[in-house]
């Protein structure tokens, strides 16, 4: 009888485990920052629903030896956003708060993390 009663608490419990909604993996909304294009003219990019707890290189200011780092972050997003001054999330950094959170032109990145 303990078997069986085991058993459906076991069977419970997973049915409760499969049923509970997974956490999101992605931040909601807009994440945009200003870089320099070839012209020299400021270009504004755009990155649409990040994904969470991943580095994100900015692939235009990728390469630190062949160009300026973006600047003017907006945080559209709704998860904070770490911005660094180097690729692949190194060197200083700054976090913008989800939705209003933004950084002026003196604020240089190359690449972010969302949270």
């Amino acid at each position: 009888m303990r078997f069986r009663t085991a058993l459906a608490a076991a069977a419970g419990a997973l049915a409760l485990i499969v049923t509970l909604p997974a956490s999101a993996t992605a931040a909601d909304g807009q994440f945009q920052y200003t870089y320099s294009g070839l012209d020299g003219r400021p270009q504004v990019a755009v990155i649409d629903d990040p994904e969470s707890w991943k580095c994100v290189t900015l692939p235009e200011v990728a390469d630190p030896d062949s160009s300026s780092p973006a600047h003017s972050p907006r945080n559209r997003t709704d998860a904070y956003a770490e911005v660094f001054t180097e690729p692949d999330c190194t060197g200083d950094s700054f976090t913008l708060r989800p939705r209003t959170g933004y950084g002026s032109e003196r604020l240089k990145l190359r690449s972010v993390i969302f949270f």
